[in-house]
């Protein structure tokens, strides 16, 4: 049977061609109804970042099954497979994140997330807020479909699950950063790898790109403000902290509308955590601001953290404190490679159709696969999540983000074309 395929791979007219793509839609017509099992074990069964040990050990296990050679533990959590096609080749990457988020889940979902846990000392739900229950199945839907159709595929595929996309706790290591420094990209070394992201505000049956830089840097900041503590009555025999932090924030705000060239590339500063004070007649002695910056140009990420080292040096020392600023870059830009792009939009076309393959702007959220496009070539792209006829949608890390079931089918269609397509027409 084996030789068959290969001479009709190798002789057969365009109409064998059209009858073998049949036979490939079939099975992935028919795994819909895992894909979908799948995606609501992982989103009632959610992990934290770096903490994602059973939702490893489920993939593993799939992977085994289908007979990959499996590296588990991989920065952590992470797995990775590996399918060997029948004829040598490329070596192609799929990507798909695992983690979870702080959230608690707020719908009534057969399978909502009922797990709880401490997160920097806070009690918190654990939700799949960010669609990554998607991604898992998908990815693994696409695994047991290829691992049948290995005399289609001209080189490797290596199926990468990423732990802690969403950044790991603090004090730790992880992530595509992690993964690459213990070797994902290498033993079979990677030629080009694609990633895509399920998106709750864009209709099912519809995809995103966009060449170039896609989504943007990402820092943390942390401002720690010293002032003087004193009664809250007595204003003026202290130096209050709480009142420099709100005119550190307004300054921050004035770099981006007033220093900021936001014709060239969108940025944005937000300050999301304010730590100070015990009593409300203490004026405290220090204070505490966290936040992102999100920047899609270089030039600007250097000129945007020059000056809000300097703003916030200033503006303290100028109302009688001080402030220091710490730094943490979380990723760097999505950047997708312009002719793997240009290379696989007739890819995405066929299986999407044309109308629904839309050319977009940047966004100014964070990806950490940009870690992975700045070894080898990437290309990532956004699956529409939307319940078709949906007129409102909820915002990703929300409690009542929601992702409709149908929206997976398409994104195993689009995987398993974009890795046929590459493999064939690059070797």
């Amino acid at each position: 049977m084996k030789f068959q395929k290969l001479l009709l791979l190798l002789f057969c007219s365009a109409t064998i061609f059209a009858q073998m793509d049949q036979s490939l839609l079939n099975d992935i017509n028919s795994i819909e109804g895992k894909v979908i099992d799948w995606r609501h074990y992982f989103h009632e069964n959610p992990e934290l970042s770096n903490r994602e040990f059973n939702t490893g050990k489920k993939i593993a296990e799939h992977l085994k099954n289908l007979g990959f050679d499996v590296t588990e533990n991989v920065a952590h959590t992470g797995v990775v497979g590996i399918l060997k096609g029948d004829f040598p080749g490329k070596v192609i990457a799929l990507r798909a994140d695992i983690d979870a988020l702080p959230v608690t889940e707020r719908n009534d979902l057969p399978f909502k997330s009922k797990v709880t846990t401490t997160f920097l000392g806070q009690e918190t739900g654990v939700m799949h807020a960010c669609g990554h229950d998607t991604h898992i199945a998908i990815l693994m839907g696409v695994a047991e479909v290829l691992s049948k159709h290995k005399y289609l595929l001209h080189g490797t595929v290596k199926f990468i699950f990423q732990p802690a996309e969403e950044g790991p706790p603090p004090g730790e290591e992880a992530g595509a950063s992690l993964m690459i420094k213990e070797g994902v990209l290498k033993n079979p070394d990677v030629d080009a790898i694609f990633g895509l992201h399920i998106g709750s505000g864009t209709p099912v049956g519809t995809i995103n790109y966009k060449p170039g830089g896609t989504m943007a840097a990402v820092e943390q900041f942390t401002v720690n403000v010293k002032g003087k503590q004193t009664h809250g009555s007595r204003p003026w025999g202290g130096v209050d902290p709480i009142y420099i932090s709100a005119k550190i924030i307004d300054g921050f705000q004035s770099i981006i509308s007033r220093e900021s060239d936001l014709t060239n590339e969108a940025a944005v500063i937000t300050v999301g955590k304010i730590t100070s004070g015990v009593r409300f007649n203490i004026i405290p002695e220090s204070a505490e601001l966290v936040g992102t910056v999100r920047t899609l140009d270089s030039d600007m990420r250097e000129k945007i953290i020059r000056r809000m080292n300097e703003m916030s040096r200033d503006i303290a020392a100028a109302y009688g404190g001080t402030a220091t600023i710490t730094w943490q870059s979380n990723t760097v830009i999505t950047f997708n490679d312009l002719e793997l792009t240009e290379q696989m939009l007739p890819s995405l076309e066929a299986v999407a159709g044309k109308d629904n393959v839309h050319l977009v702007k940047a966004t100014t959220g964070g990806e950490d696969f940009s870690y992975f496009q700045e070894v080898v070539p990437g290309f990532y792209f956004f699956l529409g999540g939307m319940t078709p006829g949906n007129k409102e949608s909820f915002p990703h890390h929300t409690p009542d983000f929601l992702i409709d079931d149908s929206s997976m089918l398409l994104g195993v269609k689009v995987f398993c074309q974009l890795t046929l397509d590459y493999l064939n027409k690059t070797n």
